[in-house]
């Protein structure tokens, strides 16, 4: 099995979190991983915090348990500032040739580590975000994020969106069947991926106490209930919509297995809240498998040697969940 890790935005905390992260993985498997990113940056994080991993340079044949490809002809200066255009310029290729090599078949899986989205445009990319990003060059437009995590009980949230990085003001318009149904479509298949004993989905209201009857909004009776219903006519287990400050209650004590949220905070607050350290990032409907740790670039503590690699393990751990199956 062979996963590859896009380094991310290397100013950030990405190099740290994932040398620290295969330092727990690569003791227990025997899987290969391939980092996509800069040499040096790897091989200066790996001697800095003395985690001694066996780095190797990327060969396709024989290939080393953790090596490195970058596919970049120069190094990245060793002393860059957080949130270099030449570190976000990077990133986004990286990232383009991790998803070419899975479309090859090249890699069972691909790990994304974070990205700033901020500058990357600032270093003259339109950038959306990863997912988008991935979609774009896998010639899709039928993804969704999911967003997991759990508590030290183990109990789980899944959660995906019907819409994902647009302003608050335009979700309403944005909003539209086809996407919430997509939403319900595909967070029951993730459900069945990962094996569960069933796929029961709830689905939010837009508006506060799911619209009232039309009262606080009619989104509900236009949108989101059209939705539910046409995925219940597909046989999909499928209930809602619901006022969102009751759901996730429910779904969180195990009423319900995955959640469809409407808009990016409604479904990533009450995740966070249980699951900050746990939580993955997997972007549904991509012809390749691809997660990565639910959290930012956190350039106020790169290089201090305190970011918690937590996510990143759970990301690499679902990634070769899903590539073994």
């Amino acid at each position: 099995m062979r996963i590859g890790i896009t380094l991310g935005d290397v100013t950030g905390v990405g190099p740290e979190v994932t040398l620290k992260a295969l330092a727990t993985e690569a003791k227990s498997d025997d899987a290969h991983y391939v980092i996509i990113g800069d040499a040096g940056w790897l091989r200066r994080t790996n001697q800095q915090f003395g985690l001694n991993l066996p780095l190797e340079d990327f060969r396709e044949k024989d290939p080393a348990r953790i090596s490195i490809l970058n596919p970049l002809p120069d190094p990245l200066a060793p002393d860059l500032v957080a949130g270099s255009p030449a570190a976000a310029r990077s990133a986004v290729e990286w990232l383009k040739v991790a998803a070419q090599h899975c479309l090859h078949h090249e890699l069972d899986a691909m790990v994304t580590a974070p990205v700033s989205k901020e500058n990357i445009i600032r270093a003259g990319h339109a950038f959306v975000g990863q997912t988008e990003f991935l979609s774009q060059i896998a010639g899709t437009e039928r993804t969704v994020m999911m967003l997991l995590g759990h508590d030290d009980r183990a109990r789980w949230l899944r959660v995906a969106l019907a819409t994902t990085h647009i302003p608050l003001k335009m979700v309403s318009e944005q909003l539209t069947k086809a996407k919430i149904e997509l939403a319900i479509e595909l967070a029951a298949k993730a459900c069945q991926d990962l094996r569960l004993p069933r796929a029961r989905v709830a689905v939010c209201g837009l508006n506060p106490h799911a619209g009232e009857g039309g009262e606080l909004g009619t989104e509900e009776k236009i949108t989101v209930g059209p939705a539910v219903l046409a995925a219940q006519r597909r046989q999909i287990d499928a209930v809602g919509p619901f006022s969102a400050d009751t759901l996730f209650y429910h779904a969180y004590r195990g009423d319900y297995d995955a959640v469809v949220a409407m808009y990016h905070d409604q479904g990533l607050c009450p995740l966070k809240l249980i699951g900050f350290e746990t939580g993955v990032n997997w972007t549904l409907g991509l012809p390749f498998i691809r997660t990565s740790p639910d959290h930012g670039t956190a350039y106020d503590i790169a290089g201090e040697g305190i970011a918690d690699p937590s996510s990143m393990i759970s990301a690499i751990r679902l990634a070769k969940q899903l590539a073994a199956r």
